[in-house]
Formats: C-alpha cells, structure tokens, sequence
C-alpha cells in the first residue's frame, strides 16, 4: 500500500485514525503496531513474518547489551552478532540477485556453465528498518539511550507506517520519549494535514506527469544533446518532488498521530557544494551514514589520505545501500570523490554567500550523479552522457532539436509541469536561503540547521496559515481526480 492511492486515503487513514482516537492513549502503540502490520501486509503477508522476526532479534540483542557491563566485551560481542545478523539480511535480499549475476557473467566468459538460483524478492522498506534496528542496537551499546523493555512500543517504533516504506530513518533515541508521551491537539492535527496535502499534490501532480518524459527520454536509443538534458532535467525534478512528497506526508501522518519526525529535505537544489548538498538531501539518511559509518571509520581524526579516504567508502557504501546494481556503487563513488574533493581543496561548504557560478556547478555536478543512478545499467548511462556532450559544429541545429521519436512523446503538460517544477524549486530554494541567513547570518551554523527549526520559521511566518491551506484544497482535489483516473502511482523508492 502507498499514501497516494484511493485504498489508503478513503479506507485505511479514516479507519486507523478512527481507531486511533477512540483508544485510550496508553494503549495507542498497539493500535499503531496493528495498523502499521496491516499497512505492509498490504503488499505481502510473507513478508511481514521476515519483519517482525527483524523486531524480536534487535529488541533482544538491545537487552542483551543492557545487561550487559557498558562497553564490556560482552557487550561488544552482543552488538557485533545484532549488526552482523541485521547486516546479513539486508545483503541476501538485496545483494543475492545481483552477486549471483556478476559471479554468473564472469563465469559464461571462462566458459562455465552458470548458477541457477530461484530470483530472491526484495522485501519493500528493508534498507530503512534493517538501519533503523542497527541504530538502535549501537545507541544501546553506546549509552546513547536506554534498551526499552516495553517490547510493544519498540515494535510500534519498527513499524511505525507513515516512515515505513521510505523514511525518514528515524532512531529510537529521539522518539522514545514521544511513545511515552506525545501532545495531541486540533491546531498539530491541521497542520499534519496540510503537510500530508502538500506531499500529495508535490508527488502526484509534478513527479508523476514529470514520469513518462524521464521514462521516454531515458530509454531512447539514440538521444539528441536536447533529449538528454531534457530528460536529466525532468529526472531531477521528479526525483525531488516525488521523494521530498512522501517525506512531507509522512511527516503529516505523523503529525496528525501526535509525533514529530526530522525533517528529511531542506532544498538541496540551491546547494553550492556536494557538501552542502548532502547536509540538506535526504538528511536522515545522510546524519545516519556520519554518525555510524564515517565517524567510526575514523572520521576527519587521522589525518588527511584518512579523512579522504571515509568520505569516499562512507559514499561508496551509501551507493550500495540505495540498490543492487554497478550503477548506484558509481553514483556513490562520485559523490564521495568529490567530496574527498571539496575536502581536498579546502572548499567553503557553509553556504553562507552566494556565488551563482558555484551553484550552477553544483547542480550540474548533481545533475551527473542523477544520470548514473537512474540509469538501469552503464551502457545506458554511457549513451545519455555521450548526447549531453554531443555538440558538433556541423550538426549543432540538429543537435538542438528533440529527436523525431521523443518529440512526438512530449507533451504541452509535462513541459508546463516541468518549467513550473524548476521555478519552484530555484524561488523556494532562495526564499529559504534569506530565512537561513536571518537566522544565521555569519553561516557558521548553517551545517547545524535542522528543517524542523526551518519549518517552525515557516509557521512563524505564515507558510501553514489558513490561506495557505485554503490554497492547497482545491489543489489536493485536483491531485486526487488525477490520481483516479491513473491506475497506479507507486513511489521511486517504494521497493527499496
């Protein structure tokens, strides 16, 4: 099941919240567990067996620590087994396919007959909750926060729907406290409402009718210099609005139950570094990948040759986190070189003053990354790069044409859609740089500024008025007409 779909919005919202309030708060985690069960079962009930399994083992494994003297070697021990054991399933589900592929072409080239081995199914959320379980596990082992004892509430913690499928990836440590008590009121109820509307229209109204143009686009055989950065283009957009949707609605979701989720995306497209780009994009994901890949590897600690080279494996491995496939161990690997780059060269990364020249390079330098990450192999990456470069002098007319195959695809709505993505993106992006400014003009603090705070900024200023969620209304009405009349609007990272 995904938030944007008539199943979820008119049957199992109405109904859960229903059963929500109706419940006495004490016992909310279990109305909350069932409901989220049900939520993922949706797609498949095997699978919800490898999910509650994931749950019992991490919440014993975080008893096991907790009995355990801090930072004891049996301690260690029970960390160790918890993370190697996490680690273990996410790499058969998501790994098996894809080693068994490349072990089976190198041995078709020896000339050896290959493996055959029943295709292994991607459970959906996997890559989230197996992370948040490992976090949990070593915030135990840290002192970071306490092992829980009530298993329901960790469960619910698990599970928790409206993060579920795509983050934010979320740590026990700064929820815990909310599952014990948590404010409800009309005023927070309205405005998880109007985030889940705004996610909504973001995903269904701009990423999906931006879709069949970066599907075209990139499946093309022969794309012109215009295909190709049309297609990027588009693809950027999408991306974006349809990943920043769903982390909108389930922040809403999560608001009209009474949590506050971190923000996840705080307009990474006005970022004029990697660096910075990483502070703003997917920002669980990225907080995550510091606080428990890089700075156990030593962070910035020991030296230079070593800070590089964790920055280059905590992307390298970032890469492999998002997908099976050569492409996304490429995508990883780019970012982290340049950010071993940037690191390098001693690059201002606070994004404090605007250069627009700095901008525009690293949106290109993003843009680059898109291109390998969204194609289904290397040989279709290889042909979009060769179009976006491909400018003759005795061809530069037909170069700045759309091909005969892709033009007769495009239509006046995706193009309209797409213009109206990108001023949104460039007007929002700078309106939030001023407010970024006004609260920290020197800059010093940016790399420290949360989105919840940016957001609160926003309710201070107006963003979640009653004219603003006058104006959403019709909008989401005409988001979920559109919804209607397409058969399916699954998420970009739905199986994931």
């Amino acid at each position: 099941m995904v938030f944007s779909s008539n199943i979820f919005l008119f049957v199992f919202l109405p109904v859960f919240l229903t059963f929500y309030y109706l419940t006495p708060e004490r016992k909310r985690s279990w109305v909350i567990l069932v409901g989220s069960y049900v939520f993922y079962a949706w797609w498949r009930v095997d699978f919800l067996l490898l999910f509650i399994a994931v749950t019992l083992w991490n919440y014993f494994i975080g008893r096991g620590i907790s009995n355990s003297a801090n930072g004891s070697s049996r301690a260690k021990r029970w960390v160790t087994l918890g993370i190697v054991v996490n680690l273990s399933a996410l790499a058969y589900f998501k790994y098996t396919n894809f080693g068994v592929a490349t072990v089976n072409a190198a041995m078709t080239d020896l000339g050896l007959d290959p493996w055959l081995l029943t295709v292994v199914i991607l459970p959906i959320g996997i890559s989230f909750y197996i992370f948040q379980a490992i976090s949990y596990i070593i915030d135990v082992y840290r002192g970071d926060t306490p092992a829980t004892e009530n298993l329901v509430d960790f469960a619910a913690f698990i599970a928790l729907f409206p993060q579920l499928i795509a983050g934010p990836v979320l740590r026990y440590k700064d929820i815990a406290a909310q599952f014990s008590q948590r404010s409800h009121s009309v005023d927070k109820f309205a405005q998880g409402v109007q985030r889940f509307m705004l996610g909504f229209i973001k995903k269904v109204i701009i990423a999906d009718t931006l879709a069949p143009l970066v599907n075209q686009g990139f499946a093309l055989q022969d794309p012109s210099f215009l295909d190709a950065w049309l297609a990027v283009l588009a693809y950027t957009a999408q991306l974006y609005f349809d990943f920043s949707g769903y982390a909108d609605m389930a922040i809403g979701l999560g608001l009209m139950m009474g949590f506050r989720f971190m923000e996840n995306f705080s307009h990474p497209y006005i970022s004029q570094s990697i660096t910075e780009f990483w502070r703003r994009w997917h920002i669980s994901l990225s907080s995550w990948l510091r606080d428990y890949l890089y700075i156990p590897l030593g962070g910035n600690r020991r030296g230079q040759i070593i800070t590089y080279r964790n920055l280059f494996l905590t992307m390298l491995l970032g890469g492999l986190w998002h997908g099976a496939n050569w492409t996304f161990l490429i995508w990883g690997a780019w970012h982290g070189c340049i950010l071993a780059l940037e690191k390098a060269l001693g690059v201002d990364t606070s994004g404090a003053s605007f250069s627009p020249l700095r901008w525009l390079l690293c949106l290109i330098l993003v843009m680059l990354g898109w291109v390998v990450f969204r194609a289904e192999n290397l040989s279709q990456a290889i042909t979009l790069f060769s179009a976006m470069v491909n400018i003759e002098p005795l061809s530069i007319t037909q170069a700045l044409q759309f091909s005969p195959v892709y033009a007769g695809q495009i239509t006046v709505l995706q193009v309209t859609t797409l213009l109206l993505a990108w001023m949104l993106i460039v007007a929002c992006g700078f309106y939030q740089r001023q407010l970024e400014r006004a609260d920290y003009p020197s800059g010093d603090k940016l790399s420290h500024v949360s989105m919840g705070h940016l957001s609160r900024g926003y309710l201070s200023k107006g963003y979640l008025s009653k004219a603003y969620a006058f104006l959403l209304m019709p909008v989401f009405i005409l988001a979920i007409f559109k919804l209607s009349a397409e058969s399916y609007s699954a998420f970009l990272y739905f199986q994931f």
